[in-house]
């Protein structure tokens, strides 16, 4: 009599359902072409994979070298070299750590495998950007308030709040829907389209957020007749570092956006009979 064994393929990773007969297993024609198809969306996951891991260095290289070799470098001291610690921190955390996190699940070597440390990478990584993004935001209000400057009064600014607030509000209920043992089963399914959707969400606005920063910090800092550099119109080599920088941010969270939205790169679904509730410290895939 045949009987049919949900299991993983080695190869892509696939769920399929063997069929034992005689003792022996067999997969069908059809699950093999399943498998080949399989295997060139992991390649094109893979590629795509690594120009988002190429692309977050030389966002973090840029920011960096802007705010080294144009702006002065950094301290803490509430002079304007602290302020250099903020564009710096909010594209580490807000852009690369968080895009970098986003796409862990995708990652098809994890799929299979026991959930649990992924869950626990993702978190980890999540946090580590926000606190990242926190740190930026207390960077330029310290300086703010050292040099009797407004808070909060740019469009920049405003985006970057709400982005920020909108993380954390995140983080905590995905810690509290998703890794707390006393989560119910009903309350994680009713969050996770909500959470997902967010994500994306949070990701662009980040997106947003940077990229009207730099271009605020340009126009206040390249002012040509008033503090001795080239006038930002003229694109002088620091104004072409910085929005050489915004493009970067800009493709690398498109190439993000791109590997969670091809459904084809989703974690495969756990079977019926593992939907059951477990708690923190089991398999939860």
């Amino acid at each position: 009599m045949d009987f049919y064994k949900g299991v993983i393929c080695n190869t892509c990773f696939s769920v399929f359902s063997w069929t034992e007969e005689n003792g022996s297993y067999g997969c069908t024609r059809v699950l093999l072409a399943d498998c080949s198809t399989r295997m060139r969306s992991i390649v094109s996951f893979y590629f795509c994979y690594l120009l988002c891991l190429c692309l977050g260095i030389a966002c973090v290289v840029f920011v960096s070298i802007w705010n080294s070799q144009w702006r002065g470098g950094f301290a803490w001291d509430g002079s304007a070299l602290q302020f250099n610690w903020h564009p710096v921190l909010m594209v580490t955390g807000l852009v690369v750590l968080y895009g970098n996190g986003a796409v862990l699940y995708r990652i098809p070597l994890t799929w299979g495998q026991n959930k649990l440390p992924w869950k626990l990478l993702h978190a980890g990584v999540m946090l580590l950007a926000l606190l990242c993004s926190i740190l930026g935001l207390c960077a330029v209000f310290d300086f703010h308030h050292t040099n009797s400057t407004p808070n909060l009064y740019s469009l920049h600014s405003w985006i970057g709040i709400c982005t920020t607030a909108l993380f954390t509000t995140q983080w905590v209920m995905g810690l509290a829907g998703f890794l707390l043992p006393c989560s119910p089963m009903s309350f994680r399914k009713l969050l996770k389209p909500a959470h997902v959707w967010m994500g994306g969400c949070i990701l662009i606005l980040s997106i947003v957020s940077c990229i009207s920063g730099i271009n605020e910090k340009l126009f206040f800092a390249l002012k040509g007749t008033t503090n001795g550099t080239v006038p930002y119109g003229n694109l002088p080599p620091e104004a072409l570092v910085a929005n050489s920088l915004g493009v970067l941010i800009v493709a690398f969270g498109l190439v993000v956006l791109k590997i969670l939205s091809n459904q084809k790169w989703q974690r495969p679904e756990p079977r019926s009979e593992d939907l059951g509730y477990s708690p923190l410290l089991q398999d939860d895939s």
